[in-house]
């Protein structure tokens, strides 16, 4: 555990201060982006941003995408041009959210006790906001870094990056070019285990056009209805059981869980592994380790020419395929085909969205700054290498040829649990000590990384 000097000496800085003021900021902004190319006004944040950096005297660079849909880049110059370069990127787009589940308002950033209430709170403007402090104050050491330091607050994360990091790596890969990446969303401690996203399961996003024949609404017998045969679509995937794949990333995540060594075999065991899960009473905790293990398929979306009294004849059904390392598109086909059987005859499939899985190496001078960084206050820890099975701009950098890694650092007393649950969830929120030692965090590996 941090000592309670270590807690006060960070809020005493000015660290939590300036982090919590900035976070409101973002919060307040309300760059939700729906999937379209017009919401997501990420300019907001932009705006925000660059009043917030301007007093620091350094050179911003502002990219439109599309009206509206922005993305910052500010850099800190090195005295070594061969020198590897560090860039600490966050998104500034959010999630669209339901008010009618939230106990308070998720655009009022209310500081609740030792918390900070909103819409991004954990994803992730708690951590672009922590960088951009960080930055900040690492900009004061600018003539001391052998290589860049560069901060990149960037669009559409949230829907696959296309007016956001792909963007700017297809149309201006020099301006964000860095050797080493650090963004979302590592630094949860499990007992003295400190876990840093070192890959990404990948994305297949489809779309299931499901054929019937229309027909009236009042003569359902024997009818080909497109909503029904959607609806068998719908539970076979649900009910769907992929083998699960345990690798070395699953091997060294199950050493460091809280658990029973009986059930710490099971879990090692692929032939017991899936009635294991079933029987943890963590619902959360099981829900994140199945991700870990398997390819999964979550039916997100239905639409379609809908009227009451008229049978339909298609039916569109979007798919959230996450694929584990080494399943590619045609692996995600054999998925669907054991799933869904003879249904698939009824179906025209559309690939909405597809990027592979990505790793980054650990055997890298970056690891070892984020171990001497969170020793900084966690002597006892170590951080250890884990699976983000959610899908991150990380992914742009390392196909660039970048090292990225997904970092931070949280309070212990924050569950991982409970933590994951609040990702496009309701009620979401961060603590003030968490966001203190983030902000110190970044600063510790850049300095200790580019001295």
């Amino acid at each position: 555990m941090a000592s309670r000097d270590s807690q006060v000496d960070l809020v005493a800085d000015g660290l939590a201060g300036e982090t919590v003021d900035l976070l409101q900021h973002l919060i307040r902004n309300k760059c939700v982006n729906d999937g379209t190319v017009d919401s997501g006004h990420e300019s907001r944040n932009v705006e925000t941003l660059v009043g917030f950096l301007g007093d620091a005297g350094l050179d911003l660079e502002r990219f439109e995408s599309a009206p509206g849909r922005e993305s910052l880049v500010a850099r800190v110059e090195g005295t070594d041009p061969a020198a590897p370069s560090l860039c600490m990127m966050g998104h500034i787009d959010v999630v669209p959210v339901d008010p009618a589940g939230w106990t308070r308002d998720p655009f009022e950033a209310e500081l609740v006790g030792n918390e900070i209430w909103g819409r991004g709170a954990v994803d992730m403007l708690n951590l672009t906001a922590s960088m951009a402090v960080a930055f900040r104050r690492l900009a004061r050491d600018r003539g001391r870094f052998t290589g860049d330091l560069i901060f990149l607050a960037v669009a559409d994360e949230e829907s696959g990056g296309e007016y956001g990091a792909r963007w700017l790596a297809r149309e201006e890969p020099d301006a964000i070019r860095a050797d080493y990446v650090l963004t979302e969303n590592g630094g949860l401690h499990t007992g003295s285990h400190i876990g840093m996203k070192v890959a990404e399961k990948g994305a297949a996003w489809h779309r299931l056009r499901v054929r019937g024949a229309a027909g009236h609404g009042s003569r359902p017998w024997r009818a080909d209805n497109a909503l029904a045969r959607a609806a068998q679509i719908i539970q076979r995937l649900t009910d769907y059981r992929p083998a699960p794949r345990l690798d070395h990333l699953w091997r060294r995540k199950v050493a460091t869980l809280d658990v029973s060594d009986e059930v710490r075999t099971a879990l090692l065991d692929p032939d017991q592994l899936d009635s294991c899960l079933t029987a943890l009473p963590d619902k959360s905790l099981a829900a994140q380790l199945h991700a870990c293990t398997h390819t999964t398929f979550s039916c997100n979306a239905l639409a379609g020419e809908m009227k009451t009294n008229v049978i339909p004849g298609t039916v569109d059904l979007d798919v959230d395929v996450r694929s584990l390392p080494g399943d590619d598109l045609d692996e995600v086909r054999t998925h669907l085909s054991a799933a869904l059987g003879e249904l698939l005859d009824h179906v025209d499939v559309e690939i909405l969205l597809y990027q592979a899985a990505t790793a980054s190496p650990t055997e890298t001078p970056l690891w070892e700054c984020l171990q001497r960084a969170a020793s900084n206050h966690f002597p006892a820890s170590r951080i250890g290498p884990e699976l983000a099975v959610g899908l991150t701009d990380a992914r742009v950098y390392r196909e660039l040829g970048a090292v990225a890694y997904g970092a931070g650092l949280f309070s212990p007393a924050l569950d991982p649990g409970d933590y994951a649950s609040r990702f496009h969830g309701d009620d979401e929120r961060i603590d003030i000590h968490s966001l203190a030692l983030s902000t110190s965090f970044w600063i510790d590996v850049a300095r200790d990384f580019l001295s």
